[in-house]
């Protein structure tokens, strides 16, 4: 895409970066999904009251994967286990944490099969969300390109170059979006 106009640069540096945003944030997303092997990302949106502070915890501690199914986290300052305990139980990852007042543990349960119907349904509702936000994001261009055809800066063959470029950039990224998808359901299928 050798686009030499500055507006028009402008308006697809800008589409570019809302589209891997969107990508990044589904990636993100499903890593914090329990896919009933231990996986530290799960605890990346786990924020402890520390001294007053909210701190995340995985800026507290130093966590490891001793086994396929646990988490073993060893707090710097071990005054702090009884809040990271209360933080973990009244998170949404659904598992107890145990403690032996120097490290926590999390042992990760075998998914029901039934537990892993529901958490690939609701990966896939995450997925179509992020392809609304991306083909919401392809109508917002488009509208700036056809915006620019009305002021006259491109002409009407520039509009159709670009429709078909705004295209191929959205069907990427839907692409991998679905490659997302489908690996994170791969990944809870596997028994």
């Amino acid at each position: 895409m050798g686009i030499e106009n500055p507006q028009v640069k402008s308006v697809f540096e800008k589409y570019e970066v809302q589209v891997t945003k969107a990508v990044e944030h589904l990636k993100g997303d499903l890593l914090t999904v329990r896919a009933g092997r231990a996986n530290p990302q799960i605890l990346n949106k786990i924020v402890v009251d520390y001294y007053g502070t909210p701190t995340p915890l995985n800026q507290m501690a130093n966590i490891t994967v001793p086994d396929a199914r646990t988490l073993l986290i060893s707090l710097w300052d071990t005054s702090a286990i009884k809040d990271v305990n209360k933080a973990i139980s009244s998170s949404d990852i659904g598992i107890n944490p145990s403690d032996d007042g120097k490290n926590i543990r999390l042992t990760f349960p075998q998914l029901t099969e039934e537990r892993r119907r529901d958490l690939c349904k609701q990966i896939k509702k995450t997925t179509e969300d992020t392809k609304v936000v991306l083909r919401n994001e392809r109508r917002d261009i488009l509208e700036a390109v056809k915006k620019l055809k009305k002021d006259n800066v491109i002409t009407e063959d520039d509009v159709a170059s670009f429709e078909k470029d705004i295209q191929k950039i959205l069907d990427k990224a839907i692409e991998s979006a679905e490659k997302l998808f489908k690996d994170k359901e791969a990944e809870i299928l596997e028994v």
